[in-house]
């Protein structure tokens, strides 16, 4: 009985994000990992010479390692306190609630499951994308462009003041494709084999990436380690989650032979080896074209299309996005909870 009771936290944690999703006025994990994440940023690159400490917020040009601005740098040094940033903050990320855990636990297995519960929540991201992706479709609907463009401007990393409606519409769908695989399946994926603390351990990584994984001036090198072991972590649930969403294109009634075949065709159209696993299916399902390129940081980016763009992307795409997400956010939940029920009886 006490097996089944502990697989509890998955489940709660999946339902209250779904019905209730972050509290914004509260204190959030992810959030303290970003500050720690930024604290360690400014103190360990301060110490290597030749480092650009200036804001790069946005700025995501890639360089060279040969480029002129690298010339000066440390490169092992600024590599080796990558390394370092890795290991600080994914081990306080993952000892301080292993920790809680287990005394939580120790107190009663009620309290546990409770604490592990509400860290499970904390961890999934479905309701905060789906709220923030539909601001962007709720001024899409109302003709407001320049309002859509700033809702947009919250869930990308890219320029959104040269975006027409249709660039909008295409980039909020973009980013609830690619966020279902790092914002919700693949904490659900590493909370399997590992519970909240392996979830809270994915989370430290991937939130390294998303703030430090560029290959830019600044984070050429010293990003470098985040970036890859980011990629590791991604590599199985980010397929897994592009399977999940073409079985969810047909359980929806959107296009599953298209979202299969478009997958299976585009997938490795991007330089990361898993950022158009899910794009390619969403794309696929919608029967839409994402991807292509981009402005970051006042420069064009240059990125291959994904999808065969039968019909152009329009707003009511938002929806339908969110509908495969949280489809393939179920299915994921389904395996997961199968996982570890398996990990938790051969314990």
């Amino acid at each position: 009985m006490n097996h089944f009771i502990k697989v509890l936290p998955l489940l709660a944690g999946m339902l209250s994000d779904a019905i209730i999703g972050d509290p914004y006025e509260l204190p959030h994990p992810v959030r303290l990992m970003g500050r720690f994440i930024g604290w360690l940023d400014q103190k360990l690159l301060g110490r290597c010479p030749g480092a650009s400490l200036r804001d790069v917020k946005g700025a995501k040009g890639e360089v060279k390692e040969g480029d002129r601005e690298l010339a000066d740098r440390d490169r092992k040094k600024e590599l080796r306190y990558g390394v370092w940033m890795v290991v600080l903050v994914a081990g306080v990320s993952t000892i301080l609630p292993a920790v809680l855990l287990y005394i939580m636990y120790q107190i009663n297995l009620w309290a546990g499951v409770a604490a592990e519960s509400i860290c499970c929540c904390y961890l999934l991201a479905a309701r905060c994308l789906q709220k923030e992706s539909t601001k962007v479709y709720r001024a899409l609907q109302e003709g407001n462009l320049e309002q859509a463009r700033t809702a947009v401007s919250m869930i990308v990393g890219r320029d959104t003041d040269v975006l027409d409606a249709e660039g909008v519409a295409k980039a909020a769908v973009e980013t609830v494709a690619e966020s279902t695989c790092d914002g919700v399946t693949a904490p659900l994926f590493y909370m399997a084999f590992g519970g909240a603390v392996g979830g809270f351990f994915y989370k430290a990584v991937n939130t390294m990436d998303s703030m430090i994984g560029y290959r830019n001036v600044r984070y050429v090198y010293f990003g470098r380690a985040a970036a890859r072991l980011d990629d590791v972590l991604n590599y199985l649930p980010s397929r897994l989650t592009a399977l999940l969403m073409v079985v969810a294109a047909y359980v929806t009634g959107m296009d599953g032979a298209g979202a299969w075949r478009i997958w299976r065709r585009d997938r490795r159209k991007h330089k990361s080896p898993n950022s158009a696993q899910t794009e390619a299916a969403c794309a696929g399902a919608l029967n839409v074209c994402l991807a292509g390129d981009g402005v970051y940081g006042g420069k064009l980016l240059h990125k291959e299309i994904i999808g065969d763009g039968i019909r152009p992307v329009e707003a009511e795409d938002i929806p339908r996005a969110n509908q495969l997400m949280y489809a393939s956010a179920g299915e994921m939940l389904i395996v997961s909870v199968l996982v570890r029920l398996a990990v938790i009886w051969l314990m």
